[in-house]
């Protein structure tokens, strides 16, 4: 990959990061706006009793997980750090699919983070799908949740499937259009080794 290309996958991969940090403040002040107060504010069903908007705080990590616990700053720098060594692996060879998994997780990482900075410690979750008929109901989330769980998802299917890996290293094309000359002079130079003295 000529680093040219390279640098246009970076780019592409810093536009989808814009694009989820802007989607997911967005529909974060209009649920905030339109929504509240939180907990006890309207509800808008979007498909029947499976899929609603409710506006909550969340003092945790996605999806509610570890709320007050110090154990989410532990994972947020886990994470951030896993995350930065990946794509620095890549940097130069990784592939544009890759580079937009990444751009998912770091925005969706990123809209929460600006999230918590302006209030005090909390993101504003809103999305909420439930099938009460076998009483599952899924914790309430927000786009920037669900950009990391897929991005995650996307992220452990190419590293399953060998997604990520350095690409071999070219061979030099000199050394290639010399292999048969270097060849022709090893068997000459053994022609005259193996030629008696007269």
């Amino acid at each position: 990959m000529t680093n040219r290309r390279a640098r246009i996958y970076d780019m592409l991969a810093f536009l989808a990061v814009i694009i989820i940090v802007g989607l997911d403040q967005w529909t974060k002040a209009l649920v905030v706006a339109n929504l509240g107060p939180p907990d006890t504010g309207p509800q808008i069903h979007l498909i029947g009793n499976y899929l609603w908007l409710f506006y909550i705080r969340n003092n945790g990590a996605a999806f509610s997980l570890f709320a007050n616990s110090i154990v989410l700053v532990a994972l947020i720098i886990i994470a951030v750090a896993v995350i930065s060594y990946l794509y620095a692996r890549m940097i130069n060879n990784g592939s544009l699919a890759i580079k937009l998994i990444f751009g998912m997780i770091m925005g969706g990482a990123l809209g929460n983070l600006i999230d918590r900075a302006q209030h005090s410690g909390y993101v504003v979750d809103f999305i909420s799908f439930r099938i009460p008929q076998i009483g599952f109901y899924f914790a309430i989330f927000n786009l920037a949740d669900a950009a990391i769980s897929v991005g995650v998802f996307l992220l452990f299917m190419a590293v399953l499937f060998g997604g990520i890996r350095r690409q071999p290293a070219t061979s030099d094309p000199t050394s290639t259009l010399d292999a048969p000359n270097n060849k022709r002079g090893n068997v000459l130079e053994n022609q005259q080794r193996s030629t008696p003295l007269t």
